[in-house]
C-alpha cells in the first residue's frame, strides 16, 4: 500500500481536483440552492454506465453531456468522489468503508464542499470545528475531511457487520439517521468505478462479496404513488391484492384490512380491534401477529422479535405478505408494516391514528422479512 499511497498523493494534487475544488468553494452555496433534496431511492444502477461517465470527468470532460443518475453536478462532485476514495485506499480502508463515507457524503453535501452548513457544518461531511473535527481550513480540505472521517469510522466497534446507514451514523449522529441508506447503491457504483482506477484498487478482499440483502432503505419499483392521497382508513381506489400473491400472504393482508379504520392500541391484542375493550386494538406487531395468525403461521409479539422471523429478503424485491421495519435501528425497529403489493403497506401507525394503508414511498426500510 505505500506505493499506492505515494501513487494517490500525485492524484491529490492533480489539475482536476485542484481546480474542481476551487471551483466548489466559489460556487457550491449556489449550485446547492439551485438543486433539490435527493429522496428517492437509486436502485437500478448501471454500474458500467457510471463506470463510463466517471472515467470521462477524470479525463477532464466538462460535465455538460455526462449523466450520472443523482449527481446533479457530477464535474464537481466525481473529483470529491474520488478524492474519498484514494483517501480510503491509502488508509487501507476496506471497500466497504469507502462506500460508507462516499454515502455520507452524499447525504451531507452532495459531494460537494460546501463552505456553509447547520450552525459550524462545513466541508464534503459536514463536519464541525466546534465538536473538534478540526479547523475551518483543514476541514474545507477534502483529503483532510476524508481522513477524519475514515479515522472515526475506524474507531466504531464492528463497523464492518452493520449496515452502510448505520457505520455512516454511528460516526456522524445525525438528525436523520436513515437518511444514508438511500445513496448505498450510488455509493456502490462510484467506489467500483473510481477504484479501478488506481494500481490495486479494485482487489479489495471483499470485493467479490455479495452485498448484504439486509437494508438498504429503497423500496421497490412501484412506491405507491399512484394512488395519490390515500383516506386514513381507507383502502385506494384501484387496489386489489395481486393475483399471483402467496395464497397464505393473500389471506394475511385480506384479515388485516378487515382491521382498517380500528384505532392504534399500544400493547393490544388486536383480537378484537372492532370491539368496546381498548386492549383488544391493535398496534403494529399484533396486527402483524393475528394477520399470519388466522393463516396458520405463528408470529412472535414485538417488533424486536419478528425482525427475526423468517428469512432478511432485499427492500428492492419485496412480495406482498413480507414485513417491512422502519424507525430505530435494523437490529431493533420500532415499527413494522405488511407490504400488500402495488408499492402499499398497511400499518398500525400510531397512537390517535388508525390502522391505515400507506405507499411504500413514505417508509424508511430498516429491514425486510419473509415469514412464509
Amino acid at each position: 500500500m505505500k506505493a499506492l499511497a505515494a501513487g494517490i498523493g500525485v492524484v491529490f494534487l492533480s489539475p482536476i481536483l485542484i481546480a474542481g475544488t476551487g471551483m466548489m468553494l466559489a460556487s457550491s452555496a449556489d449550485a446547492v440552492q439551485s438543486s433539490g433534496s435527493f429522496s428517492s431511492c437509486l436502485t437500478d444502477i448501471d454500474t458500467d454506465k457510471v463506470a463510463e461517465q466517471v472515467t470521462k470527468i477524470l479525463d477532464g470532460a466538462s460535465g455538460k453531456n455526462v449523466h450520472i443518475e443523482g449527481l446533479d453536478l457530477p464535474a464537481e462532485q466525481v473529483p470529491n468522489a474520488q478524492t474519498i476514495v484514494a483517501a480510503g485506499l491509502s488508509l487501507d480502508v476496506p471497500k466497504k468503508g469507502q462506500i460508507v463515507a462516499l454515502a455520507t457524503a452524499m447525504q451531507e453535501s452532495r459531494l460537494r464542499n460546501l463552505n456553509y452548513g447547520d450552525r459550524d457544518s462545513l466541508g464534503l461531511f459536514q463536519q464541525r470545528p466546534s465538536q473538534g473535527w478540526g479547523s475551518a481550513q483543514q476541514i474545507r480540505d477534502p483529503v483532510y475531511a476524508s481522513e477524519q472521517f475514515y479515522k472515526h469510522l475506524l474507531r466504531v466497534s464492528g463497523w464492518q457487520q452493520m449496515t452502510v446507514t448505520q457505520a455512516a451514523q454511528a460516526v456522524q449522529k445525525s438528525g436523520l439517521p436513515d437518511a444514508y441508506a438511500q445513496w448505498e447503491n450510488l455509493a456502490t457504483a462510484l467506489q467500483d468505478a473510481i477504484a479501478k482506477t488506481f494500481p490495486g484498487g479494485g482487489n479489495d478482499a471483499d470485493q467479490g462479496k455479495q452485498p448484504s440483502t439486509s437494508t438498504t432503505g429503497c423500496a421497490p419499483g412501484q412506491d405507491g404513488s399512484g394512488f395519490g392521497r390515500i383516506p386514513e382508513g381507507s383502502v385506494p381506489k384501484g387496489y386489489a391484492i395481486p393475483k399471483d400473491a402467496d395464497p397464505k400472504a393473500r389471506k394475511a393482508i385480506d384479515w388485516a384490512m378487515h382491521q382498517l379504520g380500528t384505532l392504534y392500541q399500544w400493547g393490544g391484542s388486536c383480537t378484537n380491534s372492532h370491539g368496546p375493550d381498548l386492549m383488544g386494538r391493535c398496534d403494529c406487531s399484533s396486527l402483524m401477529q393475528q394477520a399470519y395468525a388466522h393463516v396458520g403461521v405463528t408470529l412472535t409479539r414485538t417488533t424486536y422479535t419478528q425482525v427475526n422471523e423468517g428469512k432478511a429478503v432485499s427492500p428492492a424485491h419485496l412480495k406482498p405478505g413480507d414485513l417491512i421495519f422502519s424507525r430505530g435501528s435494523a437490529a431493533r425497529p420500532e415499527h413494522v408494516g405488511m407490504y400488500m403489493g402495488e408499492g402499499l403497506v398497511i400499518e398500525a401507525p400510531r397512537t390517535s391514528k388508525p390502522v391505515r394503508i400507506t405507499p411504500i414511498k413514505d417508509w424508511t426500510i430498516l429491514a425486510a422479512r419473509r415469514v412464509l
